[in-house]
């Protein structure tokens, strides 16, 4: 037996809006997102009526949401728009008699969990699935830097949202050292979420400015971004490998700690950078943990490349909990 609910992912920028169906603990099927600019709505009531009338005027009583922020508390405050949701007001403010609310990372963990084969691409490791049992690390960089782990095994998952991107950033060679030295002018503890996130493009690029004595102009990240994989500017792709570099010691850290036996990288900017994570030396730092090498050797690292994640995740989170799910 399966039924409709709303599935909402909610960021800074945007808010996307889907139906799925659900049934039996899983996502049977997701509709076309629409995609709604949250400063064109003064909150999520006015967003939600506005994809209410797009839909000719009804929605099924229960929605799925995920939220680019912590979902604790008794008022949710976004950082980069000015919404607000109190969760126990849902029910009454959307007309809905069920509801589930995660963050967007533990959103992309019921992705990873449930997603077809057909949406992870290979980037190194065995050319084989993810395993069906044991631990799969996901990573992904973005405007900070998500961390999750799913744990499976014959009866289910469980998604596992972590903190660790804010585990201490380790460097491995000169540059690392100065990509280090620069940032502890500013903060007494760096984390790798300051060197492997969309922002830690801009110390990465000065800092091989800096080593180059070359004067660059002031670029934010975005400019630096988008120059690197235009091909317009041959320090902004130093930079960008270099974040792949990084990218990969980190991943493998996580996996080790995590005791992972596959790893996925997710994020909007890990599709951007699929083709440098594999040309670049994302692979060898990966696996490069010394006397575990062998071991590391052995993980399947995939990129998601599902379209919607975080949709998704939110519907697969609810029919977990709404819908039969297993264990």
């Amino acid at each position: 037996m399966s039924e409709q609910i709303v599935t909402v992912d909610i960021g800074g920028t945007h808010a996307r809006f889907a139906i799925a169906e659900v049934g039996g603990g899983r996502v049977r099927a997701l509709g076309a997102a629409t995609t709604l600019h949250t400063s064109d709505h003064a909150s999520f009531q006015t967003a939600w009526q506005d994809f209410e009338r797009q839909q000719g005027g009804t929605l099924p009583r229960a929605v799925a949401i995920a939220i680019a922020g912590p979902t604790r508390g008794e008022i949710i405050r976004f950082t980069n728009n000015p919404w607000i949701i109190r969760p126990a007001l849902i029910g009454e403010k959307l007309n809905v008699d069920r509801h589930v609310l995660v963050n967007d990372f533990e959103a992309v963990g019921h992705a990873v969990a449930q997603a077809d084969e057909s949406y992870f691409e290979r980037l190194t490791g065995p050319d084989e699935p993810l395993p069906a049992t044991g631990t799969i690390s996901i990573i992904g960089p973005g405007t900070g830097l998500g961390v999750a782990h799913v744990w499976r095994d014959d009866h289910g998952y469980r998604v596992q949202a972590t903190e660790g991107g804010h585990i201490d950033f380790a460097p491995l060679d000169s540059i690392e050292d100065a990509i280090l030295a620069r940032l502890r002018k500013r903060h007494r503890r760096v984390s790798v979420e300051r060197i492997v996130s969309g922002p830690g493009i801009v110390d990465i690029y000065e800092t091989l400015a800096m080593l180059e004595g070359r004067a660059v102009t002031p670029l934010d990240d975005k400019a630096i971004w988008t120059a690197a994989l235009g091909g317009e500017d041959s320090l902004a792709a130093a930079a960008v490998d270099r974040f792949c570099l990084s990218l990969g010691s980190v991943a493998g850290d996580l996996a080790l700690a995590q005791g992972a036996s596959g790893v996925v990288i997710a994020g909007g900017l890990g599709l951007r950078i699929r083709d440098s994570l594999v040309r670049s030396g994302f692979p060898e730092r990966f696996i490069e943990k010394g006397r575990f090498e062998g071991f590391m050797s052995a993980i399947p690292v995939k990129l998601i490349t599902h379209p919607q994640p975080g949709l998704f995740g939110a519907a697969a989170a609810f029919a977990r909990q709404f819908a039969g799910a297993p264990g």
